[in-house]
């Protein structure tokens, strides 16, 4: 019973998202919605950092973080359908820059 009312919860609370982002600029709500895509962990570990032209671009921390998130890729670009529509085309990971120069 409580596995039910979670799940319903969670479909109430993603389509809610998915209203609330249809409302913004489009490359504004890619970037947005990239913590609900990827999911709470893999979104402290990484930032959105631009959208254009259908292709997301996402630091992480090195290439470690890369190469594993990159394999994720297409199950990103499917989930950003479901939220968004067929928007986003490509997800690409890149090393972190460092702040002022360090």
């Amino acid at each position: 019973m409580i596995g039910v009312f979670m799940e319903q919860a969670r479909t109430g609370l993603r389509n809610i998202m998915k209203e609330l982002l249809r409302t913004r600029p489009v490359d504004e709500a890619v970037v947005l919605a990239w913590p609900v895509v990827c999911g709470k962990e893999v979104a402290a570990r990484s930032r959105a950092v631009s959208f254009m032209d259908g292709r997301l671009t996402v630091e992480v921390p090195d290439a470690a973080w890369r190469s594993q998130l990159a394999a994720f890729a297409p199950k990103y670009v499917g989930s950003f359908t479901e939220l968004l529509g067929p928007v986003v085309g490509e997800v690409k990971f890149v090393k972190e820059q460092l702040e002022n120069g360090r």
